[in-house]
């Protein structure tokens, strides 16, 4: 049988490379959809936790996915022994850059290495990881030819980048549109095949790189956007007496050529961050600088440096040092209503008014119960009036929706509203410092 049949008739044994946010969402529709799907993942821990029917991504179904572990449509292992026996394999392992703002590929070549150790004739492989153009046909394809195995003729490659928004409840795994694009005019046509039995749209593209540049696009687009925001939004704390989220609101109401964006105490998450320096990276190989678009990087990276400064100057209007005051920062996760904190402009925020010498800092967080910062361990603290009370300076830095504005704001001496939290409290506003307003 070979495997367009396997793939219609639902034989094809699917593998998963990287349990994250991307990988086990992924696997359990696969799963759901009658395939046998097994996850490779390197952290036993999820392994163990998978197999005993154990979910840990906030955006997957806990009984869902018991039920098909339960089933035995889902497993998980930490090994890639199984590769020879599975019929395609998706690669959804991470993509960070270095601490010189590089990429940095070498979980994809790390797993292209162990499954070229099974590769075999009719394997389908699916690069998702985020990354820049040519990652597939430059570096995944070259590894998989080693074998002496030949793309499109042997096996099959394809790109078919991810678009995973964490905590989004209407817009998940199974009706997000997704590209896809094969080294080969078969590549695409099967990796199309494979994904439409879990995914409702797929939309081809003629190359791996289309694809893969698709995805650059996409999150440098929202960079450059909310660089722009905040930007302005910085213009007008200088300015004093104009709202920026009042402005964005306004500008909002016009119907054509206009796409709100917010501005906010920096940008977390993994490709908003990442992506503009992975294809600042690949364009100096072509003697290009992306001056725009770093810029842009640039101007989000310094938010968290911007909102420490808002944090000293209102301070600094207090009888109480940096030193001795009491800081209670509100949310940690770098987005609401979410319990994932990957370059969390909260916690740079933190670190930075430490190395400014504060030494009384505490947070809060529903989703984020423990977190080190700068190396030392923090407990989210429960939320009370006395909580508040007792605080010098709430910094605001995740609007979770299971906060209390109007009893932030009733017990709190002073706020830092970076997320325009506070907008439909009424009472107390003079105790407010909004991000993008300034003092009036």
């Amino acid at each position: 049988m070979g495997l367009q049949d396997k793939i219609l008739g639902k034989k094809a044994k699917i593998g998963i490379v990287g349990l994250g946010y991307v990988g086990l969402p992924l696997a359990v529709e696969f799963a759901e959809k009658g395939f046998q799907t097994v996850g490779i993942e390197v952290d036993r821990n999820k392994v163990k936790a998978i197999n005993a029917g154990k979910n840990y991504i906030d955006d997957v179904d806990s009984a869902r996915l018991a039920r098909l572990v339960k089933t035995k449509k889902l497993r998980a292992v930490d090994s890639y022994a199984v590769v020879s026996k599975l019929d395609v394999l998706f690669i959804c392992v991470p993509t960070p850059f270095t601490p010189n703002k590089e990429p940095d590929i070498s979980y994809i070549v790390d797993a292209a290495t162990h499954i070229a150790d099974g590769l075999r004739k009719e394997h389908l492989i699916i690069l998702k990881s985020t990354t820049f153009p040519d990652t597939t046909e430059g570096y995944v394809q070259p590894i998989l030819e080693s074998t002496g195995l030949k793309v499109g003729r042997d096996f099959y490659l394809a790109f078919s980048p991810e678009r995973i928004d964490p905590g989004n409840k209407k817009w998940t795994t199974v009706n997000t549109p997704v590209v896809v694009g094969g080294v080969t005019k078969k590549c695409t046509a099967l990796a199309k095949l494979v994904i439409e039995q879990a995914i409702k749209t797929v939309v081809p593209v003629s190359s791996p790189k289309v694809a893969e540049m698709e995805k650059l696009l996409e999150n440098i687009f929202r960079s450059v956007n909310i660089a722009l925001v905040n930007e302005l939004a910085a213009l007008c704390d200088r300015m004093g007496g104009i709202n920026m989220w009042e402005v964005v609101e306004a500008a909002a109401t016009k119907p054509f050529g206009f796409m709100p964006f917010y501005p906010g105490p920096g940008i977390g998450g993994h490709c908003i961050l990442i992506d503009p320096y992975y294809l600042a990276w690949l364009a100096r190989a072509y003697d290009f600088q992306t001056n725009f678009i770093t810029l842009a990087a640039e101007t989000n990276e310094s938010m968290p440096f911007y909102v420490k400064n808002m944090v000293l100057h209102e301070l600094g209007h207090s009888p109480v040092s940096i030193e001795k005051a009491r800081i209670l920062v509100l949310g940690i996760a770098f987005k609401r209503d979410v319990d994932d904190i990957r370059h969390s402009p909260a916690l740079k925020v933190m670190e930075l008014l430490i190395e400014d010498g504060a030494r009384n800092i505490v947070y809060n967080d529903p989703y984020v119960p423990k977190v080190r910062v700068d190396g030392r361990p923090f407990t989210s603290k429960p939320l009370s009036a006395s909580l508040l009370r007792r605080a010098d300076c709430v910094v605001i830095t995740t609007d979770h929706s299971a906060y209390d504005y109007s009893f932030v704001v009733k017990n709190a001496k002073l706020i830092i509203d970076t997320r325009n939290a506070t907008k439909r409290v009424k009472s107390g506003r003079k105790k407010i410092v909004l991000l993008g307003e300034g003092r009036r």
